[in-house]
């Protein structure tokens, strides 16, 4: 009975553990900060083209900037997404 007990436990734990490695590997990481000037400067673009460009306010873009507001996780996932396939993003928003 013990056997059979402690089988049960090790394949339970033993499923578990691969669940678990199966959700990190899925797992997304967004950055605490992103330096959005340095999105924008490497992208060859004004506060202006880039705010037009991606849909943000000049505003908010500046606050980011200066560093009075910071982006919240969405935010930051979508500037991380510009930051490495500016082409994607803005193929996808272009108006048809």
């Amino acid at each position: 009975m013990r056997k059979v007990i402690a089988d049960q436990l090790r394949r339970g734990l033993e499923e578990a553990l691969v669940l678990a490695q199966e959700q990190d590997a899925f797992a997304v990481h967004i950055p605490e900060q992103v330096d959005v000037r340095a999105i924008r400067v490497r992208l060859n673009m004004t506060q202006q083209q880039f705010a037009i460009c991606f849909g943000f306010s000049v505003n908010t873009l500046r606050h980011w900037e200066q560093g009075r507001r910071i982006p919240e996780g969405p935010t930051r996932a979508y500037l991380l997404v510009i930051d490495r396939e500016p082409e994607a993003v803005q193929k996808a928003l272009r108006i048809a």
